[in-house]
């Protein structure tokens, strides 16, 4: 396919994508879509192929089905023209198979295996396998294990093999460490792709270079000029569905360690030597290393815990259930840059709107010209979703014989200066997976730092029981813990709004 001239990339080389659990919802929503875009704007090789590995007693044809009709879905709801391009439908169609298979059991790869070499064969993609793990986190290390015992996972004559592992990656600091040793006991660290949705978000990729290329910004980008930070991650829906997965894991497990930090990180991390892969992961590490540790007793004034009303009485969950849907978190980071500012951290379900949002707060200047004037706060708004774009909130004299200051925004959105097309926001990463970038990617370690800075709340929460749960209402702010949380600093959280 020829070169995407809009984005500047090109083509990836040839390979064979297969995805394990290719039945399940994760692939019809949001893998399938997202190679449907990468194929519209030219980015997969001509000798590419898609092979759907599950245990479902399926067909090929049945699977381009079901895919179809989730792309249908996916299309009619974006902001495009509500139609799939067949041209582009049929290209990737034609690359489908489907292999019915237990990951349980060694016949299923040594049959894999078969299907690969055939692939190989007949569309010349080189030898080159991408595993896509989109299965339940139980069985990662199995399907790793019998990649290496089948000699999937075995480079040869510069033909990779590369795996990419879903989140959650691990449940503690100790099951992430055990999940690490076995996968590293067959891949090498260069294979492993640890996926982060949030991470294929244009924003949180342009968070490095909107600081690092702008001599307005880095400057005054430290604790001399800034107060606080605010993360946001807001979602109005509830558990939906996901009730059993949700009692085993919380908001602060499903969000915090891997989401909410690569936010943090990327906000607060120095400028790397380069944009090589592991020059920006060293110094994302950092930065969560950084965090100070929280002792037992300070857990309860820097952490807190929230559920909404109704979520025990969702399908899979315990009436009597004392899982959080809301955290709230205060960091402070023990570096030269930013010590002194807190970062106060958010994430919960059935808030009042869909958000995800840093907002930077600056220092006010003195008050000695203006003392009889109220000053605006300045706020640096990057804007994730719904609505990605970045603003900046000063203040401004409003027009008028009085020297009064008015509250005024100026505002960068994607869709207004770039246009946008509909995205899942897998397509950047899988595309980078396919070249061997692995920048925005997490390594090992900087999944285990994450998990030890949340063990602390984690063993705190286990031995103390949640008190008023329910404690606030769907469509709200959150509980008033989290209000609380910032009114003790003499500061409030920004409003979610829809």
């Amino acid at each position: 396919m020829p070169h995407d001239k809009a984005s500047g990339a090109t083509p990836a080389g040839p390979c064979v994508l297969v995805i394990f659990g290719a039945a399940g919802d994760l692939t019809k929503r949001l893998v399938m879509p997202a190679l449907y875009n990468l194929a519209r704007a030219r980015l997969l090789p001509h000798e590419f192929a898609i092979v759907g590995f599950d245990l479902a007693d399926d067909t090929v044809e049945s699977w381009k089905k079901s895919f179809r009709e989730m792309l249908d879905q996916f299309i009619a709801g974006s902001n495009g023209d509500g139609k799939v391009d067949e041209e582009v439908w049929n290209w990737i169609t034609d690359r489908m198979s489907y292999l019915q298979g237990d990951l349980n059991r060694s016949e299923s790869f040594e049959q894999l295996k078969a299907k690969l070499e055939e692939i190989d064969g007949s569309a010349h993609t080189g030898g080159n396998y991408l595993f896509y793990l989109a299965i339940a986190d139980r069985f990662f290390s199995v399907a790793v294990d019998q990649l290496g015992k089948s000699a999937l996972a075995c480079e040869k004559d510069d033909q990779w093999r590369r795996v990419v592992i879903e989140k959650p990656f691990g449940h503690d600091l100790a099951s992430a460490k055990a999940l690490n040793r076995q996968i590293l006991t067959v891949l090498k660290e260069r294979q492993i792709y640890r996926i982060d949705h949030f991470l294929g978000k244009e924003t949180v990729q342009n968070i490095m270079l909107f600081r690092f290329s702008n001599g307005l910004v880095e400057p005054i980008w430290n604790r001399d000029r800034i107060d606080h930070v605010q993360i946001t991650v807001a979602e109005s829906v509830g558990v939906e569905k996901r009730g059993h997965f949700y009692e085993r894991t919380g908001a602060l497990r499903d969000m915090v360690p891997n989401h909410v930090f690569q936010l943090v990180a990327m906000t607060a991390m120095e400028a790397p030597n380069s944009f090589d892969a592991d020059a920006v992961r060293s110094e994302k590490a950092k930065v969560i290393d950084a965090i100070r540790d929280l002792k037992p007793q300070d857990v309860a004034a820097c952490a807190v815990r929230g559920q909404y009303k109704g979520y025990r009485q969702e399908p899979d969950v315990s009436p009597q259930s004392e899982v959080e849907t809301y955290t709230a978190l205060k960091l402070n980071i023990d570096n030269w840059r930013w010590s002194g500012v807190p970062f106060y951290i958010r994430t919960g379900k059935k808030m009042k709107a869909r958000k995800t949002q840093i907002a930077i707060r600056f220092k006010e200047t003195p008050v000695a010209l203006l003392r009889e004037t109220a000053q605006p706060p300045n706020w640096l708004l990057l804007r994730i979703q719904p609505d990605e774009g970045i603003s900046f909130e000063f203040g401004a004299k409003i027009p008028g014989p009085a020297t009064q200051l008015g509250d005024v925004r100026m505002d960068f959105k994607y869709e207004d200066y770039f246009g946008t097309a509909p995205a899942t926001g897998y397509e950047t990463l899988i595309y980078d997976v396919m070249i061997g970038d692995q920048t925005l990617f997490q390594r090992a370690d900087n999944i285990e730092t994450g998990w030890a800075t949340v063990e602390p709340i984690l063993e705190y929460w286990g031995s103390h029981r949640p008190e008023n749960f329910p404690n606030y209402a769907p469509g709200s702010q959150g509980p008033k813990a989290g209000d609380d949380l910032l009114t003790r600093d003499g500061r409030a959280w920004r409003t979610i709004s829809g």
